[in-house]
């Protein structure tokens, strides 16, 4: 299975344009291992070797940073299982709602009632600035 689809890569790539990286994108893919509990939710791609997301490598600190394609593209667990693309995954919300919601329970979520609440616990940080 590819990481994305054609769409979906001309997206991450027009994501992660100079002139569109300063804005809050909703992930475009989701990956992750069958047999690892690892996560990407992925945003943008920067160049030919770096895409931009968050990621939660199934130890409770899901981070948001650069992930490196070719380790994705060469990964192969023990059980000779591969990065896989979640195909029914949709970005609903900006990343930082995804990141507000894993860093509330440390885990990266698509729980519909989590991202309500974290994207409300936002809103609500940006009316007090």
């Amino acid at each position: 299975m590819t990481l994305y689809t054609q769409i979906q890569k001309e997206k991450l790539i027009q994501n992660g344009l100079p002139e569109n990286t300063d804005q809050d994108h909703a992930p475009v893919v989701k990956w992750f291992t069958p047999d690892a509990n690892a996560t990407w939710l992925v945003s943008e791609i920067v160049d030919e070797e770096t895409a931009f997301g968050l990621c939660d490598m199934g130890h409770g600190f899901p981070e948001l940073g650069y992930i490196n394609l070719e380790d994705i593209t060469s990964y192969v667990s023990r059980f000779a299982n591969k990065i896989e693309r979640d195909i029914t995954f949709e970005g609903k919300y900006p990343m930082s709602v995804y990141c507000e919601a894993a860093r509330c329970i440390s885990a990266i979520t698509e729980n519909h009632e989590l991202l309500k609440q974290a994207e409300k616990k936002l809103k609500e940080r940006e009316l007090k600035l």
